[in-house]
């Protein structure tokens, strides 16, 4: 697999071989919002959520340890009805650059619709063959975490192999359309619900051919970008910002997706970062375009002139 030859690359020190899962990944749970509740319970979720994610095997391919996705989870609980809990979940998600001592950011995202029902040692597992579980509300956290783990891969295997992450968005899509149902408990799966920003939009604007050029450019700015920037910076740095053009085109088309607004998420401070290593007149030239492209932080790439 392309992914597996490039990390091996990337990190050199490869003495290791032992076969692994494919997450690094952490879980933390806060529940310091709610009151008399047992830390038992929460530490309980926390060790199986942890498990759920480093322990379970999310596709065919044999990862070393060195090749593991650093991730992470917190699930921030600030709502109990007996043993129905909501919250947020605040995802993030990294890949190594070639030849550099600093990984970049695929995903910082936080979702707000969280609801679940969890009990003191209930077993925790995902069952691809049934989403919804015997239990939808139960069975909706795991729904979620699933949901993620596919949308972090196929943007792993994207940024590694064009076109590469398509078969784990079809996976994330699989679980939006047999998500769990509990009236309107459970929200976050429906293109009714979110204002066109929720998990529902989310895989459909990536596979959807509106927004087509969105995953050739993610692609190249990793490949063709970040990780040339050891040998050949000025060549890496006008891969990523002359692409620029093409999302302009999807925003335009699209005003406001959620696609673009998660992006940015993971992506504004590397943007920065890069329009401040750039002369000026560069800086004045992109500038403009990442503040159209991100308005939450076009104040930032405006200073960075």
């Amino acid at each position: 697999m392309i992914r597996s030859i490039l990390a091996g690359i990337f990190l050199m020190l490869l003495s290791a071989t032992a076969q692994a899962q494919e997450f690094n990944g952490k879980v933390t749970v806060r529940y310091d919002r709610l009151q008399g509740v047992d830390a038992k319970i929460f530490e309980g979720l926390q060790n199986s959520l942890n498990q759920l994610l480093n322990n379970t095997k999310w596709t065919n391919d044999t990862y070393k340890n060195i090749e593991k996705i650093d991730c992470s989870f917190m699930l921030n609980l600030t709502k109990r009805t007996g043993n129905i809990f909501s919250g947020t979940l605040t995802i993030q998600a990294s890949r190594p650059v070639y030849n550099a001592t600093y990984s970049t950011a695929l995903v910082n995202f936080l979702d707000k619709d969280v609801t679940f029902k969890y009990e003191q040692g209930q077993v925790i597992i995902y069952d691809e063959q049934r989403v919804s579980g015997s239990d939808p509300v139960a069975a909706n956290l795991t729904a979620i975490f699933a949901y993620y783990v596919n949308i972090i891969l196929g943007l792993d295997y994207d940024s590694f192999q064009q076109g590469g992450g398509t078969d784990y968005y079809k996976k994330a899509q699989y679980i939006v359309l047999n998500a769990p149902e509990e009236g309107k408990t459970l929200s976050g799966w429906k293109s009714s619900e979110g204002n066109n920003k929720n998990r529902y939009w989310l895989v459909d604007q990536i596979l959807n051919p509106r927004f087509e050029s969105f995953r050739p450019y993610l692609y190249a700015y990793h490949r063709y970008g970040l990780d040339v920037m050891w040998e050949k910076p000025d060549e890496g740095k006008k891969t990523i910002m002359d692409g620029l053009d093409g999302l302009s085109t999807i925003n335009q088309q699209n005003p406001s997706s959620v696609l673009l607004q998660f992006f940015f998420n993971a992506k504004s401070a590397e943007y920065i970062n890069l329009l401040k290593s750039m002369p000026e007149s560069e800086r004045k030239k992109y500038a403009p375009k990442l503040a159209a492209l991100d308005i939450t932080n076009a104040s930032k790439y405006n200073d960075a002139r």
